[in-house]
Formats: structure tokens, C-alpha cells, sequence
């Protein structure tokens, strides 16, 4: 397993900038966000550290990124973006599943070979109509991951943390049981995961067992840590606002038992890339903080992932 990290938390970083910090930490990998050239919606969204439209129509660019990365003795394990390609907003869905199309298509071109995503939901209606949108909106862009053999791992965070997200959240490939149904839908080998176990301490979820159940569908793996506080979801229930009761954290700092998690990684004969993805509050004044926060969370994993 290679040990990395996502880049959306080095916001205002370039590229290079972005490289060269990997590879003097010691890195081997990065998850590399690129998003479209637009205001973020969200924390740790709007970030774009490789021009994905330029990859496509530059080939010098694409032969440039490609080289300053084998420079830098850094593997780009995934192009990443995070939208919502089923929003109730049928124009900004359709806008996002176009860039989503544009990244599968520079991945190739990068020799990447993957793109970490999300499925998208529109949070207004049910499960079984959102079924029904992803019937709709995904083989297009699952047909073209084919083409240009690219894997899609989709990560199993339900985007659910508070009220513009209520009730539904803005992604559907939240548990198990849906996974299933939607793997059923798209039976496709260039659809999986983006495995993460800090959604499911919040969802109290088993994240070890779905490990084993879903070997195949694992392409690439976060690694973020949550907090639960006890006494404050005794206050307010698991029905409240997920941010109301929890917090990510840096790995360690959290409710996760990465010895386990990461021996059931090697259960499955897991080999690809392994990202420390930061959301951590704690960590986020400065950039000096923000580097410690890559510092101590590379150090503590160091312990299982080699």
C-alpha cells in the first residue's frame, strides 16, 4: 500500500507547491482534487490543483503534470472531485457529471487510471427515486470510464452534516444495503469504492465487516478519523444534525482503531493508494498547522501501513 494524502486541504497551494510539499514529507502518494473553476459551495470543495479541461486539450500541460510528479517520486493516485451529480438543480447536476467526464477523460490521459467522486443525491426525495435517478444520470458517464478504463471509486459519505443537506443528504452510497442496490444497477468493474470508516462511526456502522463483504469494490481508501461525543448525543439523538454530535479528526485523534482497520485492509490483499484526507478544525489556522497536522497524521499511520 502506498500512504498519501488528499490535496483539497492545501487550498492556495499550486500544483508544484503542492508536490513538493508531498515529497519532502515523505509522501507516495497524493489524491489530487480538480474542481471546475467556480466558488466553492462547501469547505474543502472548490479546490484545483490540476486543470483537468487543459489536460484534455494540452498535451504539453498533461506531459508537464505527468513529468513534475515522477520528479517528485509522487504517485497521483486519483483525480478528485466531490459534487453532486443527482442535485435537485438538474443544471448544476448535469454541469457536474460533464467535469466528471472531462476527469475520466484527463485521467486517462495522465495515466492515472481513477477518479474518486461521489454519486450525488437529490435530498428531497426518497432512496427508491433517487435509485431512479442514478439509473438515469450514470451510465453515460460509466460508459466512458470504460472506454477510457478508468475506475470511479465513489466514497460512502452521506453529505449529510447540517441543514442545507436535511433530509436526505447529497449522496446516496451511504451503507451496505445501497451499495448493493446500486452495484445491481451498474454492474460494472470500473465502479467501486472510496472506502472511508469515519462515515460509518457516526452512522454506527460495523466499518470493518463491509471490508470483507466488498473486497473486490475497494479501489482506493480514505483515511480521516471522527470523534463522537457521547454526552452530546445523549442531548440530541443520532436524528439531529450529525455536526451537533460529532467531529472529523485527524487519524488517532478519533473514534476509529486504524490497527484494525488497516489489518483487515491487508485481509483482503489491498495494494493501491491510501489517502490521510484532513478536515480537522483543530488544524486549520495557519499552514504551518495545516503541515503539522499531514506531519502527525503520516507519523501515526506509519505505524500499520507499509
Amino acid at each position: 500500500m502506498k500512504l498519501g494524502f488528499v490535496s483539497a486541504i492545501l487550498d492556495g497551494s499550486s500544483f508544484e507547491e503542492m508536490m513538493d510539499l508531498a515529497s519532502s514529507l515523505g509522501f507516495e502518494c497524493v489524491e489530487v482534487a480538480c474542481w471546475p473553476k467556480e466558488k466553492a459551495q462547501r469547505r474543502y470543495a472548490g479546490v484545483s490543483h490540476i486543470d483537468v479541461d487543459r489536460v484534455v486539450k494540452d498535451p504539453d500541460y498533461a506531459s508537464y503534470i505527468k513529468a513534475y510528479a515522477k520528479e517528485k517520486g509522487i504517485t497521483i493516485s486519483s483525480l478528485a472531485y466531490y459534487p453532486n451529480p443527482l442535485d435537485e438543480d438538474r443544471k448544476k447536476g448535469e454541469a457536474a457529471a460533464e467535469h466528471l467526464k472531462t476527469m475520466i477523460k484527463a485521467s486517462r490521459i495522465l495515466s492515472v487510471g481513477m477518479v474518486t467522486t461521489f454519486i450525488g443525491r437529490n435530498q428531497n426525495k426518497s432512496i427508491e427515486e433517487n435509485l431512479e435517478l442514478v439509473k438515469e444520470v450514470w451510465p453515460p458517464i460509466l460508459t466512458l470510464a470504460e472506454e477510457e478504463n478508468v475506475k470511479i471509486a465513489i466514497e460512502n459519505c452521506p453529505m449529510l452534516f447540517g441543514r442545507d443537506q436535511w433530509p436526505g443528504g447529497q449522496n446516496l452510497m451511504t451503507t451496505p444495503s445501497i451499495w448493493k442496490k446500486v452495484f445491481e444497477l451498474l454492474p460494472s468493474d470500473h465502479l467501486g469504492l472510496n472506502y472511508d470508516p469515519s462515515h460509518f462511526v457516526w452512522q454506527m456502522i460495523d466499518y470493518i465487516k463491509p471490508m470483507y463483504e466488498f473486497a473486490d469494490k475497494i479501489f482506493h481508501v480514505h483515511y480521516k478519523d471522527i470523534k463522537v461525543y457521547r454526552d452530546k448525543l445523549d442531548q440530541v439523538g443520532i436524528m439531529a444534525y450529525p455536526l451537533d454530535f460529532m467531529s472529523p479528526k485527524l487519524p488517532g485523534l478519533g473514534d476509529v482503531n486504524w490497527g484494525r482497520y488497516v489489518s483487515a485492509l491487508y485481509d483482503i490483499g489491498f495494494d493501491g493508494c491510501t489517502c490521510i484526507e484532513i478536515e480537522d478544525k483543530a488544524f486549520e489556522g495557519t499552514k504551518e498547522m495545516i503541515q503539522k497536522s499531514l506531519e502527525l497524521s503520516k507519523k501515526y499511520m506509519e505505524q500499520f501501513v507499509i
